[in-house]
């Protein structure tokens, strides 16, 4: 079976721990979009891994792992990561990690174009990470980016960077940020690059090839549903489409390869950077991040924190085609005597049980509750779905009815061991 994960919040959900869980049963691993931007944390045996642009399938021995065309890619820093991954004893070959010929590169002015579009807006700033992202996917957009598979043509690379580094220049110097020289780009793209090329090929006829053959595919969904560039909660969301349909278009294989998408959740709602957050709420943030928990796996940030939103879950999984649901965190919400569950915003009187395209209206959206018992009970160490305590069983039922969705997964903590199977009995 081929299967999307996808996020259905705004990212952090918990994805990297269900695609490792999901890739002992898979033989090729894909990411499809986003770019170092994304952070996956696994912990597996005990060993804390954390990924950027390497799928979570590297760490293990028998996957083939492969990075899309639909990827911006940072060459010097996945070439910094597999370093650090390698570090940890996990091996990384040509035949176990393949990257598109089509994916789009980040170069180093990059970053401080998109620290310069950030300064530009001032307090509407958007919170991106600065990984140079939105500047690559413009370029892309604009037909002036290069692709790895440009790199092989070093006369073409070159002058395309010096055109390039020109006119990033003269953007940087508005804001007294640093500028570039194209001779010291093309040197450090070069010298990752050279670190890079065995890995790099057409990946289509590999997926292709996988797919005919009846190899079982599983799609890493990178950041969430809410950062959409058409879907999320615009202009407050990143550069890329991160919904079900991007891993298509980012991959280079058709929807009728796909049999299952898996939406991943919290069970409770997290976002980091700028933009509307209707149930966030204070104390909940505080208790997250006393246990040392939600602060971003790429920036360090702490992430605010608020109750379950399933107006937002409910519309993720009607774009996602979602056909079931990962429910991660759900030992966040332990110590709670009583839980809160967004069902509609009110705006201007008026309950809507999907969110608004129109931004002012974001400001005007009250969440409508539901409140239902917690649970007071340790669920770490369950290890069936049944040992659940059974405020906890309904919780998840009532979040699977207000999204339209059937519970899947359920995480209790962040080893890949503390993943239960959901019972439908239950």
């Amino acid at each position: 079976m081929n299967t999307i994960i996808t996020g259905l919040q705004w990212g952090d959900e918990g994805k990297g721990k269900i695609v490792d869980y999901l890739t002992e049963s898979a033989d090729v691993v894909i990411r499809g979009q986003g770019g170092n931007n994304a952070g996956h944390t696994v912990i597996a045996k005990g060993v804390k891994y954390v990924l950027h642009l390497l799928p979570s399938g590297i760490l293990w021995d028998d996957k083939l792992n492969v990075i899309g065309n639909g990827v911006v890619l940072d060459p010097v820093g996945l070439v910094q990561e597999i370093t650090r991954i390698e570090g940890q004893g996990i091996c990384i070959t040509p035949d176990k990690l393949v990257i598109s010929d089509r994916a789009h590169v980040v170069l180093p002015f990059h970053k401080e174009l998109d620290a310069a579009r950030e300064a530009a807006l001032g307090d509407q700033k958007i919170g991106t990470t600065k990984r140079g992202i939105g500047p690559a996917y413009a370029d892309k957009i604009n037909r002036c980016g290069l692709r790895m598979a440009d790199l092989a043509d070093r006369g073409f690379t070159t002058a395309r960077i010096a055109a390039r580094v020109a006119e990033a220049n003269e953007i940087l110097s508005r804001y007294n940020l640093t500028t570039f020289t194209a001779e010291e780009v093309i040197a450090e793209v070069y010298s990752a690059y050279e670190r890079l090329r065995p890995h790099v090929s057409n990946t289509i006829p590999v997926l292709h090839q996988a797919w005919k053959a009846g190899k079982n595919l599983l799609f890493e969904g990178a950041q969430g549903t809410l950062l959409d560039i058409d879907f999320g909660t615009y202009p407050f969301v990143t550069s890329s489409n991160t919904t079900a349909g991007g891993s298509c278009t980012g991959t280079g294989l058709p929807p009728t390869a796909i049999q299952s998408v898996i939406g991943v959740c919290k069970a409770y709602t997290t976002r980091v950077g700028s933009g509307p957050f209707p149930t966030g709420d204070e104390g909940l943030s505080a208790y997250l991040h006393g246990l040392g928990r939600e602060f971003g796996a790429t920036t360090g940030r702490p992430r605010g924190c608020g109750w379950l939103d399933t107006v937002l879950l409910r519309f993720a999984c009607m774009v996602n085609g979602v056909t079931g649901l990962a429910v991660t965190n759900l030992d966040g919400l332990d110590a709670y005597d009583t839980l809160r569950i967004c069902t509609g915003y009110d705006i201007d009187g008026t309950v809507h049980d999907l969110p608004p395209a129109d931004r002012s209206a974001w400001d005007r959206a009250k969440p409508v509750y539901e409140t239902l018992p917690g649970w007071q009970t340790d669920t770490t160490s369950c290890t069936r779905y049944d040992q659940l305590p059974e405020q906890a069983k309904a919780y998840l039922r009532r979040l699977g009815e207000l999204c339209g969705a059937l519970i899947a997964f359920v995480g209790v903590g962040p080893d890949r061991t503390q993943t239960l199977v959901a019972s439908q009995d239950e």
